[in-house]
């Protein structure tokens, strides 16, 4: 069966927003949806699944309740709530982008896919999710989830990480979307590929709304698209990590410099080679400590985007006096409340606070 383009320009919105509408999932800054709830979700999402998003989006929410109180958090706290997420950027660019909003438009974001650009930390990905859903705005939302559908339904094995790829799949969009659902349009899309046209496996295209108009599901090249660049080898770096306390059971941890990686937040002390426990005790001497190492700890390696840890942890008791300013002695109390640690030292975490790990059932 041919599908012509004016098969799936005058189908798709159609079935998919109707579709979107009797199926989408449940999901609280859609039942309770503002300009700010529907920006935060959408900078929470990026590079996050949706189910380790929504704790952490439900928490924001109940603390940064508005624009208002998001541009006057105190940075700490910000980082806290933040923690389990990641990309950490994302939340100081949300604190910057609130400042302008309560300086320049009132503490509300404007209705105006060219100013929302203009915001720190907005593209145009989430400048269109938010014009599209929160003011009406025919402008498009594209992102992963919406360049793998639009392959899959064009049958087009263009590189989707080619920035002409990208343009061309967002006219696209533009000229299958309907002026008076633009909002439902953006996220049925987006709908669709989260849960049926899925990445990481054969797309459930028997079960996809728009099958019939799908030529990659016509064609049988579904499942072998989208097509893109293979990425680059990670850099192995290795890291020591140490751990150490002192006699009232606080825990050393370091601020890491203001720019570059996990910038400006807290760690266990590292070391960016595998080290002997002498040259740990060296180093912490050379900061003012004397240091006793008691055992090796776990082994553990975190993955960014372009360099992999492969961590080992080292366990010391020390005592004396502090000599950098970038370190400090913390309680687990303190590890659970105040500071921050980034999920790079998720392996580490309910040692140095005390929190016990819940044991799911097998079947959960």
């Amino acid at each position: 069966m041919l599908i012509s383009q004016q098969d799936i320009e005058g189908q798709l919105a159609p079935l998919l927003v109707d579709w979107y509408r009797q199926n989408a999932r449940v999901l609280p800054f859609r039942t309770h949806s503002t300009p700010y709830r529907v920006w935060v979700s959408e900078i929470m999402l990026q590079q996050t699944r949706v189910a380790a998003a929504l704790e952490h989006y439900n928490r924001f929410m109940q603390q940064l309740p508005t624009v208002q109180h998001l541009a006057e958090c105190p940075e700490e706290k910000l980082m806290k709530l933040w923690e389990g997420l990641g990309y950490y950027s994302r939340a100081r660019n949300l604190q910057k982008a609130a400042q302008v909003i309560v300086q320049q438009h009132g503490g509300e974001l404007p209705a105006d896919y060219k100013q929302l650009l203009e915001l720190p930390g907005i593209g145009e990905y989430t400048a269109g999710a938010i014009a599209s859903i929160s003011f009406g705005l025919p402008v498009a939302a594209v992102d992963g989830n919406v360049l793998r559908v639009f392959a899959r339904l064009y049958n087009d094995d263009s590189d989707i990480l080619r920035p002409e790829t990208k343009k061309e799949f967002t006219k696209r969009v533009l000229r299958c979307m309907p002026s008076d659902a633009a909002g439902d349009f953006n996220q049925a899309i987006m709908e669709l590929g989260a849960v049926v046209c899925a990445p990481n496996g054969a797309p459930q295209c028997l079960a996809c709304p728009v099958a019939s108009i799908c030529r990659g599901f016509a064609a049988g090249t579904a499942s072998q698209l989208p097509v893109k660049t293979p990425p680059k080898a990670r850099k192995i770096q290795p890291i020591t990590v140490l751990l150490v306390q002192d006699e009232q059971g606080r825990y050393l941890i370091q601020k890491r410099p203001e720019k570059g990686l996990l910038a400006g937040l807290w760690q266990p002390p590292l070391l960016e080679e595998h080290v002997s426990p002498e040259r740990a005790v060296d180093w912490l001497a050379r900061q003012g400590l004397c240091a006793v190492y008691q055992k090796t700890g776990k082994t553990a390696k975190h993955i960014f985007s372009h360099i992999e840890w492969q961590m080992k942890a080292l366990c010391l008791t020390a005592s004396g006096n502090l000599q950098a300013d970038q370190l400090l002695w913390a309680t687990p109390e303190q590890l659970r409340t105040e500071y921050t640690l980034p999920n790079a030292f998720k392996a580490y975490k309910t040692t140095m606070t005390g929190e016990k790990v819940s044991k799911k059932p097998k079947n959960a």
